[in-house]
């Protein structure tokens, strides 16, 4: 990296499908290009929903389609790929290109942090494997392995697959663009009244995301909040179930994958996370800065996003429909309580979770990265 040259950092990523760190890239990249950073993509499985995003943005991301982990001809095609691009820095994302990318890159030179993104490791024998063999490359291969979260970094940090000064918490952003009244529009779309009282959840449908809980929550709260609405945003493998289990109240809204995630959070009364595990869910930033109060589990990295009675309520795990519907029927029912923690949540987005104090860190460390690398050679 010259003087006068931008500073080029390559991302891989293992999909562009739309999940948390898939999504969230394309703040990432906004964010770095507005910082001066020449920024490409790399990705390792064809699923590319992503792509158009970036695209808009300037970059066309590579696909570098792999068959296996272990496999060396993986391996040279990850290396090829890197020594082509050759930037001054990579930053892996998720397990596959935190392997690859981490081994081609010490093999080239090229400083390397690599980001986690879950909270959960671990279920059947060879995934447990998996996760340790891929922590090893991390631990070998990274300047700096960067947890979403604090609490994500103990639950990392507590079966010893790194050592503490090595892992280190950066939050993510997002930039946040907000229209303030578009979500008239999504509502109108989407059949949603004026009256309504639209209760938003955004996210991947899958197990221990609480959408089953959510459903029965709402209808807990049919007599007491007729006007209540939930709406479901995101697709996933137990799409069929949860839409099966909310035909029974009846007022459940599926709007599927949606690129424009703001103006549908602004389209909401309430923004609901009910998760059981979550390292640092975008959606809960994304409705601070959409001036949306939220009801979340307070689990992973939640806490160190909400401030619970200041920009929303949470409730204790593993989240129950008596707990939502507890914590829901409180805002629903008091509009100055909902308006009170809309500001203060948009208050503390611009304090701590917008994009440029995102990069502004990643930043910080990508020098330090780089600095030692030099040093190191």
């Amino acid at each position: 990296m010259s003087p006068d040259k931008p500073l080029h950092v390559h991302t891989l990523i293992d999909s562009l499908g739309w999940g948390g760190a898939e999504k969230l890239l394309g703040d990432f990249v906004r964010g770095a290009q507005q910082a001066g950073i020449d920024v490409s993509v790399g990705y390792l499985a064809p699923r590319a929903e992503a792509a158009e995003e970036l695209r808009a943005m300037g970059i066309e991301p590579q696909l570098v389609e792999i068959r296996t982990l272990l496999g060396s001809a993986d391996r040279l095609l990850v290396k090829d790929h890197l020594a082509a691009v050759a930037p001054d820095l990579l930053h892996t994302h998720l397990g596959n290109s935190d392997f690859l990318g981490g081994l081609a890159a010490r093999s080239l030179g090229i400083p390397t942090v690599s980001t986690l993104h879950i909270i959960k490791w671990g279920g059947s024998v060879r995934n447990v494997v998996k996760s340790v063999i891929i922590a090893l490359a991390r631990r070998l291969c990274a300047y700096r392995v960067i947890a979403v979260s604090e609490a994500q970094r103990r639950r990392y940090l507590k079966p010893r697959w790194d050592r503490p000064g090595h892992v280190v918490t950066i939050h993510n952003g997002i930039v946040g663009n907000v229209t303030p009244g578009s979500g008239r529009k999504v509502r109108l779309e989407l059949g949603l009244g004026e009256r309504d009282l639209v209760v938003a959840m955004v996210g991947v449908m899958r197990e221990g995301k609480g959408h089953y809980a959510a459903i029965d929550a709402i209808a807990m709260l049919r007599a007491r909040h007729p006007e209540a609405r939930l709406l479901i945003v995101g697709d996933g493998p137990i799409r069929g179930e949860v839409e099966s289990r909310a035909k029974k109240i009846g007022n459940a809204v599926f709007a599927g994958y949606r690129e424009d995630i703001l103006d549908v959070i602004d389209a909401a009364d309430v923004l609901l996370q009910p998760s059981d595990f979550d390292a640092l869910p975008t959606s809960l930033m994304e409705a601070m800065a959409s001036r949306v109060p939220v009801v979340a589990t307070a689990v992973g990295g939640i806490p160190e996003i909400v401030v619970p009675g200041e920009t929303g309520l949470l409730i204790d795990p593993p989240a129950t429909a008596e707990g939502i519907a507890g914590a829901l029927g409180a805002l629903l029912s008091d509009r100055e309580m909902r308006e009170r923690f809309a500001r203060a949540g948009r208050q503390r987005f611009e304090a701590h979770f917008t994009a440029s104090r995102w990069i502004s860190r990643l930043m910080h460390l990508y020098g330090e990265a780089i600095a030692a690398s030099k040093d190191a050679g």
